[in-house]
């Protein structure tokens, strides 16, 4: 027996076992909070081999050259026991890693680390497109493209790009392309790229915190139902002519839901809105963000439906640079006070001081 495959035998015994004593003894390692330490490795531990019950968690280790744990991703997310109740790391090499990666619900507490120096070195990607079809000859659809699909819990990610490789033709037929799906509850992404087209990320279902990330797309690229504070970010349009940034879904005035863009850089190409209303209550708030020239001058669209202008919550507040001129906006754009504006401009929009602490 080869000393990588000894070690995830060793492991995958060894992570059961505490799971079956926690359950016992009480949680050691599965708080309901996301930290810095769960966004680390010790990569000395790591190279020596030594990663197994560190006091940091539990650590597997992917290397698509067949010295860790796992070839692949998704075989170390396999190797996570179901309904885990502490911190798992999964630690991936630097490299290019073409496949689907699906974390599911019964799997929380689970970190995804790339290399800590970087985020271009750890790549995911994959290029379905909605309009693809799966062994049953059944399309994808939409979310069934995600290149990495994330639905646990307490899940969070650094130092690694989510990567969708489809370029979509804007308005081609079943061109949606996700990089990255979230539809976990309380995640967070530090420093992580997530590259496509066309949908790039849905940001699904759940609340969510994207900081000093690089989300880069042409059409609604930044789409979903969640509520999730973008802090620090780069967003970068890939537009050739026309495209649009957040799309977000909102069927009712009272759901907390919601996305909100705090001194993020817009940059690119094309001609993009800063929003489109994909429900009649669809809100995102822009919020000292600096904007190239690259805004459409009227800023944003009620998609065809002009009921949507007296019911959507778009605003732009204390924006900076040539794309931040609001004389040529729509004039349903919403005027923030700072007293109005407040709550949607840190960490206390997406209730981050119940379960975030970095």
């Amino acid at each position: 027996m080869g000393l990588s495959v000894f070690r995830a035998t060793f492991l995958v015994v060894f992570l059961v076992g505490i799971q079956e004593i926690s359950s016992v003894e009480g949680d050691v390692y599965g708080t309901d909070y996301i930290s810095w330490d769960d966004l680390k490795v010790d990569e000395k531990k790591v190279a020596a081999g030594l990663t197994v019950g560190d006091e940091q968690g539990q650590i597997l280790v992917v290397d698509k050259n067949g010295r860790g744990d796992s070839l692949t991703v998704q075989g170390a997310v396999d190797m996570v026991p179901e309904n885990n109740t502490q911190r798992v790391k999964i630690y991936v090499l630097p490299g290019i890693y073409r496949e689907k990666v699906f974390v599911p619900s019964s799997k929380p507490y689970v970190s995804l680390i790339g290399n800590q120096n970087g985020m271009s070195d750890t790549i995911v990607t994959w290029n379905n497109k909605a309009s693809d079809e799966d062994s049953d000859g059944v399309q994808l659809g939409t979310s069934g493209s995600a290149s990495v699909a994330i639905e646990s819990d307490y899940f969070c990610a650094t130092g690694i790009t989510f990567e969708n490789t489809v370029v979509a033709v804007p308005g081609g037929y079943g061109m949606q392309a996700v990089a990255l799906r979230i539809a976990g509850d309380k995640a967070v992404f530090y420093r992580v790229r997530i590259l496509g087209t066309q949908d790039t990320l849905l940001d699904d279902t759940g609340s969510h915190y994207f900081y000093q990330c690089h989300i880069q797309g042409s059409v609604d690229f930044i789409f979903g139902r969640s509520r999730s504070l973008y802090q620090d970010c780069v967003i970068q349009s890939t537009a050739k002519n026309w495209g649009s940034i957040a799309a977000h879904h909102r069927d009712l005035p009272d759901e907390n839901t919601g996305f909100s863009f705090v001194n993020c850089k817009i940059t690119g190409t094309g001609s993009i809105l800063l929003g489109r209303a994909w429900g009649d209550y669809s809100r995102v708030v822009y919020s000292q963000c600096n904007m190239d020239d690259i805004i459409t001058p009227s800023g944003w669209s009620d998609w065809k439906q002009p009921s949507r202008q007296k019911t959507v919550v778009f605003g732009e507040y204390q924006c900076r640079g040539r794309g931040a001129d609001k004389r040529g906006r729509v004039p349903w754009l919403k005027s923030f006070s700072y007293e109005e504006v407040r709550p949607f401009q840190d960490k206390t929009f997406i209730s981050g001081e119940q379960w975030i602490r970095l």
